[in-house]
């Protein structure tokens, strides 16, 4: 056999052209035309884009969405951002901004040295024109320049895309001044004469953006007052003044984090970094960055982090590499801190049980920082800012845990709450099963159609269920008996409460599934009214199972379906019918009274000793005391007050007699009651406790 040898073969195919074809134009366009008609390439987007960040009100700051214009703010803060460099030169003091009545023109105006008046035209209507190109030269100190401007686009990228912009230099070293007014984009440029001037120099802005570029060419005033302010924290001692309005600051970002929340906010650290590297001339030269880390600890909070930072002045919407550090270094710390703790309560601390609540204020000063895009939105990794970060928190962070005691102990409560959430997912399939089954101990509404109608009593003990039973409307109204005091789910575990009996039978009631959210118009029992004595135990056991209902079905609360009921302390016996008090003040309005005459006053010291009468009265009332939340923040910190494990924070609840509260076994009056906590038993300290507002609620 013999192999033929395989010859391969190729082809070129040729496009079918006729002989003669239209070319493409080459054109050469001018930075003007290019400034106006691709600016989103210098300032960004050029639309309207809903922006997460924050505003300023009269002595604190709002987070909130905000309508915001990337490409119109960017053109302003570029004349701010020059004001910035002349000052971190030595030369600035004061920077004046004023937005006029017209929400169009806008003038900037600084007190440095300003330039020779010669290079006007040059800085403000001409690309890659400016002073801060030498990234690797030193100053007399032998330290790199820092600045925010470093590509010479920015003020002549303003200037191009303005209707009008009128420039004021007044020259420190020449003493004269002139001005320059560039018109329709430097289309037409006049001038005055060089004349000398008095007083300040610098150099002052006035501009009016282009309607032709920017569409709508108004200012918005809180976003440009927003960056001024921003301005002022990042550069203390730097004077700012803004339609009428100062801002000189001292303490630079930690007032900001102040302003958050004066209580919560904790500077970790204000710090420098000095490093040392050889320049492409092979001379040696030396760097600073400079940082600043303040936290806000809100631990009643549960949204997520927030951010604010800055670098070189610059506010970092999209955060990068300066925030990833921080974080995870931050993160990474408290970890380590919480380990053993976290291994000996068998929870697993994850990020977000640390940063939970937090807003971090984050400012870093550094030579030639290095942004995704000219509008320097995020800033990318620089291996010497990483080792600065990394002394920075090495130094900082274990002062800032010594502090911070409480916070770590919130934290893995906070992991603790969060493993038994996630318990509830396998628990609501044993749940939903223990939901079918037939409560023995219920005393059930016979209605079948409408449900929506069915109230059920969560009652004390088997006597007070035997007063319900002969008293209450058997169609539409239920019951069932505790034997004592219920369970504190914040103290248990989920197996723990799906296992306990008197919480599965209240589940299997009124149609509950531990796990799943209540869904109201499936209920059998809509509306659910604790009916105990009206002494201390009865207002621990309400407590109790508020803090069981809220635990796992807030909507509850929402929807008005949790209610007390309070049963008559006094029995007032007359010639015609039966009166009730609820308590002795109440009994002594009736004693004065006309034309009542009674014959005996009989006082129940708990739901075993009403007559039958009294509970028929009880019980024909159409509604009794909702339970509201009005805060969910307060209502979940008052829970963990109440019934977590910190004794303490009940001691100082009981001790603080300022505090306003209302007794849950009281529908009518609020108590705010006087407690001493030494030498009191811890049993009876609960008890106290239970008093007091788990969540501040109100009555309607």
């Amino acid at each position: 056999m013999c192999a033929k040898k395989a010859t391969k073969t190729t082809s070129k195919s040729t496009a079918s052209r006729s002989k003669k074809v239209k070319e493409a134009v080459i054109e050469a366009k001018d930075q003007r035309w290019h400034c106006r008609n691709r600016v989103t390439l210098v300032f960004g987007s050029n639309d309207v884009e809903e922006l997460n960040t924050y505003l300023y009100t009269d002595n604190s700051l709002e987070f909130k969405p905000v309508k915001f214009h990337q490409a119109k703010s960017k053109a302003i803060e570029e004349l701010l951002d020059n004001c910035i460099d002349e000052f971190y030169r030595g030369h600035v003091t004061e920077v004046k901004t004023t937005l006029k009545d017209d929400g169009m023109t806008v003038v900037v105006e600084d007190n440095g040295i300003g330039f020779p008046l010669d290079k006007v035209p040059m800085v403000y209507s001409e690309f890659r024109t400016g002073s801060k190109f030498k990234d690797q030269e030193v100053d007399s100190k032998g330290f790199l320049f820092r600045t925010l401007g470093q590509n010479g686009l920015g003020a002549a990228a303003t200037c191009l895309t303005s209707d009008l912009f009128k420039v004021t230099v007044k020259h420190h070293n020449s003493k004269k001044e002139q001005t320059y007014t560039f018109i329709d984009g430097a289309n037409k440029i006049n001038k005055t004469r060089p004349k000398p001037f008095k007083g300040n120099s610098g150099v002052k802005v006035e501009l009016v953006l282009a309607k032709e570029v920017y569409k709508n060419n108004k200012i918005d005033k809180d976003l440009l007052r927003k960056r001024i302010i921003d301005l002022a924290y990042n550069n203390p001692g730097l004077k700012f003044k803004f339609n009428g309005e100062t801002f000189h600051f001292k303490k630079g970002l930690y007032e900001l984090a102040t302003r958050i929340s004066p209580d919560a906010a904790q500077l970790i650290g204000e710090d420098k970094f000095v490093y040392s590297g050889v320049n492409i001339k092979k001379i040696k030269y030396k760097a600073q960055i400079d940082m600043s880390l303040s936290v806000v600890v809100d631990k009643r909070g549960d949204e997520r982090e927030k951010f604010i930072s800055f670098v070189n002045s610059t506010p970092t919407f999209d955060g990068g590499f300066h925030h990833d550090r921080f974080k995870r270094l931050f993160i990474n710390t408290i970890k380590d801190k919480l380990e053993r703790e976290a291994k000996r309560a068998k929870v697993t601390v994850v990020d977000n049980d640390i940063l939970a609540g937090l807003s971090f204020v984050i400012g870093v000063i550094m030579p030639n920082p290095r942004f995704e895009s000219q509008t320097k939105r995020k800033l990318v990794r620089d291996k010497d800012l990483e080792k600065a970060i990394e002394d920075f928190m090495n130094k900082y962070m274990p002062k800032f845990i010594r502090k911070n005691k409480e916070y770590l102990e919130h934290i893995l409560e906070r992991a603790k709450s969060r493993q038994r959430f996630d318990a509830l997912k396998d628990a609501s399939k044993k749940a939903k099963k223990a939901k079918k089954q037939r409560v023995e101990k219920l005393l059930d509404a016979n209605e079948r159609k409408d449900r929506s109608r069915c109230t059920l009593f969560i009652c004390e003990g088997d006597s007070a269920i035997g007063g319900l039973r002969s008293a209450r409307n058997k169609l539409f109204q239920g019951g069932i008996a505790l034997r004592g005091k219920p369970m504190n789910v914040t103290q248990a575990s989920i197996k723990d409460v799906l296992n306990n009996q008197e919480f599965a039978d209240i589940m299997a009631s009124i149609g509950l599934t531990l796990g799943q959210p209540a869904e109201i118009d499936k209920l059998r029992y809509p509306k659910i009214v604790f009916f105990a004595d009206s002494d201390v135990d009865g207002g621990h056991i309400n407590t109790l199972l508020t803090n069981f209902f809220y635990t796992y079905w807030p909507e509850l609360f929402e929807n008005g379906c949790i209610q007390l009921a309070k049963a008559p302390l006094f029995e007032i016996i007359t010639d015609k019918q039966p009166l009730y008090a609820e308590s002795e003040s109440e009994l002594e309005d009736i004693k004065k009274k006309s034309g009542i005459k009674i014959r005996e006053i009989q006082r129940n010291k708990g739901l075993g000793e009403m007559s039958p009468e009294a509970f028929k009265h009880v019980l024909s009332r159409e509604d009794y005391t909702k339970i509201i939340i009005d805060e969910e923040q307060d209502a979940k910190h008052m829970l963990h007050t109440c019934f977590g494990k910190d004794t303490q924070l009940r001691k100082d609840l009981l001790i603080d007699d300022d505090d306003v509260s209302v007794d849950l076994g009281s529908s009518k009056k609020k108590a705010k009651p006087k407690v001493a906590v030494k030498k009191k038993a811890a049993k009876k300290v609960a008890k106290k406790a239970a008093k007091k507002t788990k969540k501040k609620v109100s009555r309607r």
